[in-house]
């Protein structure tokens, strides 16, 4: 028990990650109401961004650009070894752009559908949608 508790605070962030995760995806099968499912689409996408980021992190570790790589002074840095270890992978923060930007036109869809929706059957709430669908 008295391993648990440092445990926890020590991986706070991966805590956050869960609680937005569950949150996310609570609201996207619990609710009814479209607007709410797509708010908590975006909560769960976020939530998975964010997750990708922190992991990308490394702690003493620097940006990946070698100093005199081209032109003048290229021959000195090729004498010198490169550590990998001393620099962050810039991979995961590049496909969290692209998945930003994903999450973004995503968000954009869904409201225009919504709007949609409501336009043809005068409300977002999912079971009243169903009921008309039925209906016809």
């Amino acid at each position: 028990m008295s391993d648990l508790i440092p445990f926890i605070v020590d991986n706070y962030n991966y805590w956050i990650y869960i609680t937005l995760l569950m949150i996310g995806l609570y609201a996207m099968i619990a609710k009814k109401n479209l607007v709410k499912k797509v708010v908590g689409m975006n909560i769960f996408q976020t939530a998975i961004i964010l997750f990708y980021v922190s992991i990308g992190a490394k702690k003493g570790a620097t940006i990946p650009i070698i100093q005199h790589g081209h032109g003048e002074g290229a021959h000195e840095i090729t004498a010198s070894v490169i550590e990998a270890a001393e620099y962050i992978n810039p991979l995961p923060h590049v496909l969290m752009l692209t998945a930003i930007v994903v999450s973004v036109a995503t968000l954009g869809v869904a409201l225009a559908l919504a709007i949609r929706i409501y336009n043809r059957y005068e409300t977002l709430e999912e079971d009243e949608i169903l009921a008309q669908i039925r209906e016809k």
